[in-house]
């Protein structure tokens, strides 16, 4: 169990975030927020990275920062940035990775062979990773961040560079590992998060907003989503969402308790609750 308790953050006068309470245990958790909001904060001081100004983090009832390399060595963690040497290949990599982390070559050696399978990269082991595109590159760090079979691993923008084909793969291997450990991940693609996360984290003006299903958020909302023709005309307190082509053209979803002539009601979605909660920031 991962306890966040009255967690603050400054960075001279300014407040990353302020008094973040949270208890974690194994499933998936989603970070969501605009930019700036302290997602990427709280990940790095997870990942002892940064020190919380106020308040501590515990693993187990223990102060993270006091466990060290016994904490460390639980941990997986993928930065947005996330570092590597062009010259060598994935295969090479892993290997220079599992020895830092002290792993026996043996058993280095057949975990690596388990994850170029799981990444997808099992054929392309020995290319040079500067020709890898992005998206490759991003699996290599996937597997990296999995390597030591972590309890607690955490993602930052997991996903980005990813295709369409590579996300669903990567939706699917986080659900498998999710059921004895706690996977936290960042994200700006809403969809991945209401796809595979169990609770999903809000922050707003830096403080906790919600820690909750992706259901439970959206249901906030139910009876206040509507979509109209594009050409509507709306009045005050009737707010655009978003727009979108339907069968007969462009549509708005919009957010009103009173909604306009030949509106109709929808499901909200994690999108929608994402907008109404955010859109005037």
């Amino acid at each position: 169990m991962l306890s966040v308790e009255h967690v603050t953050k400054r960075y001279g006068d300014f407040t990353a975030l302020e008094d973040i309470t949270l208890t974690l245990t194994p499933g998936v958790y989603g970070l969501l927020g605009p930019n700036g909001a302290g997602k990427t904060t709280l990940m790095k001081m997870i990942a002892t990275l940064l020190f919380p100004t106020k308040g501590q983090i515990l693993w187990n009832g223990e102060d993270i920062f006091s466990l060290g390399a016994d904490y460390r060595g639980i941990l997986g963690y993928l930065p947005q940035q996330f570092g590597y040497y062009p010259g060598y290949t994935p295969r090479q990599f892993l290997r220079y990775a599992a020895a830092l982390q002290g792993i026996p070559e043996r058993e280095g050696e057949k975990r690596i062979r388990q994850l170029l399978t799981l990444v997808g990269l099992e054929d392309k082991q020995d290319w040079k990773l500067k020709k890898f595109s992005g998206g490759m590159i991003q699996r290599v760090g996937i597997a990296c961040a999995i390597l030591n079979d972590p309890k607690l691993l955490v993602l930052d923008e997991p996903t980005a560079g990813l295709d369409p084909r590579e996300r669903v793969r990567f939706r699917n291997l986080l659900h498998s590992l999710a059921q004895d450990r706690i996977v936290l991940l960042s994200t700006h693609i809403v969809s991945d998060v209401q796809t595979i996360a169990d609770q999903v984290i809000m922050f707003r003006n830096h403080r906790l907003f919600c820690c909750d299903t992706p259901g439970s958020i959206c249901a906030r909302f139910n009876g206040r989503v509507f979509q109209v023709p594009a050409d509507t005309p709306l009045t005050a307190g009737q707010r655009i969402l978003s727009e979108a082509q339907g069968e007969e053209g462009a549509v708005l979803r919009i957010l009103t308790e009173n909604p306009p002539a030949g509106a109709v009601a929808v499901q909200p979605g994690l999108e929608d609750a994402f907008l109404a909660i955010y859109g005037e920031e």
